[in-house]
């Protein structure tokens, strides 16, 4: 996908986080302090290396005058002798002659004292090592290369640590700050940390639920040519994936951007050049992050579609496990599922070798060289007073720091280009047209007078399975429809539900074309039973009553009742709350049509299908369901596709279709004494001998 493509995707993903952009921007403001009170432990290094460890190589001044000093200045005595440091004598003490410079070298293992330095650049080196005055001796060497020697005094350990006597309380302040500023960032880190994930989980919440509404409002078309599976792929997997964009990339890459800007303001303020050196890195690890997203995109573009295909296969084969056993099929499936599998697993590998190539390995490697080139070059310049050793130290340790978050990145590219991938699927789903869902708390009940005027429809374009279907039921109406398989029943049905559009013609309820009414308000008063009842987990009340609040428990023993089903629930162990599971597996396909006839006459329809509704019901049964019908039918219209013909001798008209026309149309009687089609089918039903008709 080309970059114009991805730029819909990132927007609509950035759209999402603006939802909650108060608390994003609350918990980058504690980001950045948490970063601030971490990247401020080099700079407290730094000082307490130049200003204290270090500051002992500083000039030192010895008092020669009988004048008395300040009692606020600090001093260091030995020998009888007063010393301060450069630091702490203010310059109009130093002009009264009162001096004379000092310096204390650290030369080979110890410290040495020297009086009467000369003024200039120089380099010092140790000639002969002992006690005392007398038992040392430096060598000082000008840049002109002139040379002098001088007595040095060697300092003891205690000696040496009487120097630092001034620098013990300073250095244990700064030692404080440093222990507090890293006890602060923690809690900082802990608080941003915890509320960028809490909004990460809040946005994947309001994507899944805006998600799982979408569903609800696209055609049935879609899902007749759509595996069950890869839609619950949209809705688990995919989301997950976006939610480890926002959980782990965004979180990762937005810290390690401020990070990386934090350091770039810490190493200019230490070191202008050698920060500039640093940019360099800059377009560097983009070529490479832009190099690994290409070439890694497809591969994983092929793993989330193979995902997808393997979803749908689970389900597929959970759903016709029966079928597989039955015909022996379980080596064949595992075949295919072992293709899809490993195709995924080869996907997978090569961009695993991209990521190797290109992410933690790359960036380690530069990262050592750049160490090594800096200590070699910059290092020796520190020796020779280009930089101090203090901020040496802290731009050795701001590199370090520099390429810790650049790795975090690499690490969750992978993280993110699996959520770009899993969100253009997500938006696309989201993006196909769809019909809002509609309240229909104040919808008036219709009187239930149906008309089809020449309605015609197909399913793909050019292929019509309906042409010119024109028929009225009244209000109160039993209508049948029968006709061999194919020849469009379920097709009338399910426009009448408004599942579908018809391609020509109108369907009118109460002279209401069903075009102009909500889908929503178009079923509130339509009851329906499918030959394959589907019984939701839970239990018998709720499988009748569904989330219908209005419809209480004596409404369900009723329509229990009414359908001859309360006999066999109330046998079971728990009666009207025995569990249901999944699909009601745990019935028999007889007992769950029962159960779904209940629940079409709880909801009390103005409108009720029946779409071969008897198929899976035992003679007995049936008797009982044909003297509920005809009681609950009255005052209701009423359609039943039948392919069993005893059960529609009582329907007020039978409508005999074939190939999406209606060939014939009356009463069993009027049909019968017509002797076409439906009393042709009658008698093979019966056990006749008529002879068989072509299609």
């Amino acid at each position: 996908m080309d970059e114009r493509e991805q730029t819909p995707v990132f927007r609509r993903l950035f759209g999402y986080a603006m939802l909650f952009k108060y608390r994003i921007a609350a918990a980058l403001l504690v980001l950045c302090c948490a970063v601030g009170a971490e990247l401020a432990g080099p700079f407290i290094a730094k000082t307490i290396i130049d200003r204290h460890i270090g500051s002992i190589q500083l000039p030192w001044y010895e008092k020669v005058s009988e004048a008395p000093l300040g009692s606020t200045m600090a001093q260091v005595e030995l020998d009888g002798r007063i010393y301060v440091r450069e630091d702490w004598v203010k310059s109009e003490h130093l002009e009264h002659g009162m001096w004379r410079e000092a310096i204390i070298l650290q030369l080979e293992r110890g410290l040495y004292l020297v009086r009467n330095v000369p003024g200039g650049e120089g380099t010092w080196t140790l000639e002969t090592d002992g006690d005392g005055p007398a038992g040392a001796q430096v060598r000082w060497t000008g840049a002109g290369g002139e040379s002098e020697r001088f007595p040095a005094r060697k300092l003891t350990a205690a000696e040496a640590g009487s120097f630092y006597q001034h620098d013990i309380v300073p250095v244990i302040r700064w030692l404080l700050l440093f222990v507090c500023l890293l006890a602060l960032g923690s809690v900082l880190h802990y608080i941003q940390g915890y509320t960028l994930q809490a909004t990460a989980l809040r946005i994947i919440q309001r994507m899944r639920m805006d998600l799982m509404r979408h569903i609800q409002r696209i055609p049935i078309r879609y899902f007749d040519n759509t595996p069950i599976g890869q839609v619950v792929s949209r809705i688990a997997n995919d989301t997950e994936a976006i939610r480890d964009l926002f959980m782990s990339f965004m979180a990762t890459f937005v810290v390690s951007m401020i990070n990386i800007i934090g350091i770039y303001i810490a190493l200019f303020l230490l070191d202008i050049r050698l920060a500039l050196v640093t940019l360099l890195f800059i377009p560097l690890f983009t070529i490479v992050m832009l190099v690994h997203l290409k070439y890694s995109k497809k591969y994983i573009s092929i793993m989330r579609a193979r995902l997808s295909d393997m979803n749908a296969m689970i389900s597929e084969s959970i759903a016709v496990m029966p079928i597989l056993q039955a015909f022996r099929q379980e080596a064949r499936r595992l075949d295919e599922f072992d293709a899809l599998n490993e195709d995924r697993y080869r996907s997978n590998i090569r961009q695993n070798r991209v990521f190797s190539l290109s992410s933690r390995n790359f960036t380690g490697l530069v990262g050592a060289l750049f160490t090594a080139g800096v200590l070699w070059y910059f290092g020796g310049q520190s020796l020779h007073s280009s930089i101090s050793f203090g901020v040496f130290y802290a731009f050795i340790d701001y590199t370090g720091r520099f390429f810790q978050p650049i790795i975090g990145i690499f690490d969750q590219l992978l993280n993110a280009q699996r959520a770009v991938v899993s969100a253009e699927k997500v938006f696309a789903l989201m993006d196909m047209e769809g019909t809002e869902v509609e309240e229909t708390e104040k919808v008036p009940r219709p009187q239930g007078h149906v008309a089809f005027d020449r309605v015609s429809f197909a399913y793909q374009e050019a292929e019509p399975v309906l042409r010119g279907i024109s028929f009225e039921a009244k209000k109160g109406e039993t209508v049948a429809l029968v006709g061999h398989t194919g020849s469009g029943k379920s097709s009338i049905m399910n426009l009448l539900l408004g599942f579908y559009e018809p391609t020509s013609g109108e369907i009118r309820i109460d002279g209401i074309n069903i075009r102009s009414m909500s889908k929503q308000a178009l079923r509130k008063h339509m009851g329906i039973v499918l030959q394959d009842p589907f019984l939701f987990e839970g239990d018998i009340k709720f499988n009748v009553s569904l989330y219908n609040e209005a419809i209480g428990p004596e409404q369900v023993r009723k329509a229990l009742a009414d359908v001859g089903a309360s006999g066999f629930v109330e046998q079971l162990p728990g009666g009207y709350d025995e569990p249901v599971v999944e699909r009601g597996s745990t019935l028999s396909s007889g007992q769950r049509q029962l159960i779904s006839f209940a629940r079409a006459l709880a909801f009390d329809p103005a409108i009720l299908i029946l779409d071969e509704a008897t198929a899976n019901i035992d003679s007995e049964t049936e008797g009982l369901i044909q003297e509920a019908l005809r009681i609950v039918s009255a005052g209701r219209t009423t359609f039943i596709i039948a392919h069993r013909l005893s059960t529609i001798r009582d329907a007020d008209q039978i409508l005999v279709l074939q190939r999406g026309e209606i060939v014939e149309r009356g009463t069993h009687e009027q049909l019968m004494q017509l002797e076409g089609r439906y009393y042709r089918m009658y008698q093979l039903q019966s056990g006749g001998l008529a002879p068989p008709t072509t299609a």
